[in-house]
């Protein structure tokens, strides 16, 4: 009776094991031998795919997740020549010159705006989309030119495979390039750089404002969740993170994770992008929207 009890219980233990349904515990990993998941990319993504890692590492102790920048570009590049399992993007595949979108499947995972930030003694606030194509164009080179302050106008730009730069350039700028000037690779230094320097301006996403910079509307609007949803406010993108091929086990669960309502009601939401299904509108690789 005794061996009988304590074969039961062996077995119990054995189907409570096979029923966890973790996917990164179907690959075999371990906490002592994790599954490593590393995803590069678009700065403007960063924080949100950080937030919903440190969540979900949490919960799967067997998963290592490394998340890091170096613009929407790298991030294409190293996933399609499979140097890392996610390439993070505010563009989609098919606008990037070089790379091979149908080796690539997009999951995207919210929506991002993006804003024109100025130092907060430049002392303007709204300014028509002209105006900022002529300020980025180099036409518009002083602040008093806009009823500011008489102060030089100095544009700080991301590099140039930067999403974030491209979005702007396409949705702000009407397709037109930015001049040459100050560039940087990350928006977390973009943000330091024009809330420190007189007279700069540049752009970010919504999630990295705060109240050290000024933000400009455009013809009177502001961008926020509700002109955005709408296309009010034409200067957002999608949010994408892009595997070589579909998705498995680990990986595919950590993606589900980042569309679930734990991340879309919490992270999305608290650092400043908006859920895909918040959109009244959508965009399609061509720029038609419907």
């Amino acid at each position: 009776m005794k061996k009988i009890i304590l074969a039961l219980a062996f077995s119990g233990i054995i189907l409570a094991g096979c029923g966890t349904g973790d996917a990164a515990k179907d690959s075999g990993s371990t906490k002592e031998n994790p599954v490593k998941i590393t995803a590069v990319g678009s700065t403007a993504l960063q924080p949100l795919v950080d937030a919903a890692q440190e969540s979900y590492t949490q919960n799967h102790p067997n998963v290592q997740i490394s998340v890091q920048g170096g613009g929407s570009g790298t991030g294409l590049s190293q996933v399609e020549n499979g140097s890392v399992e996610i390439g993070n993007s505010d563009v989609f595949a098919e606008e990037k010159e070089g790379v091979d979108a149908s080796k690539l499947v997009d999951h995207k995972v919210a929506v991002v705006g993006f804003v024109p930030v100025v130092n907060k003694d430049v002392g303007v606030k709204n300014i028509t989309k002209q105006q900022l194509i002529d300020i980025f164009t180099g036409k518009l080179k002083n602040w008093k030119e806009l009823d500011g302050k008489d102060e030089a106008i100095q544009v700080i730009n991301r590099a140039s495979g930067s999403g974030t730069r491209a979005s702007f350039e396409k949705w702000g700028l009407d397709g037109k390039e930015s001049i040459q000037s100050q560039e940087q690779d990350s928006s977390g230094t973009v943000k330091k750089i024009v809330a420190q320097t007189p007279g700069a301006i540049s752009y970010l996403a919504l999630s990295y404002v705060d109240d050290s910079l000024q933000t400009l509307q455009l013809d009177g609007v502001t961008a926020n969740a509700k002109s955005i949803t709408t296309n009010e406010w034409p200067i957002w993108s999608y949010e994408h993170m892009y595997t070589k091929g579909e998705p498995e086990k680990a990986l595919a669960d950590f993606l589900k994770f980042m569309t679930s309502d734990e991340v879309q009601s919490g992270p999305v939401k608290e650092l400043g992008y908006l859920p895909i299904t918040s959109m009244k509108v959508e965009r399609a690789a061509d720029g038609t929207v419907k």
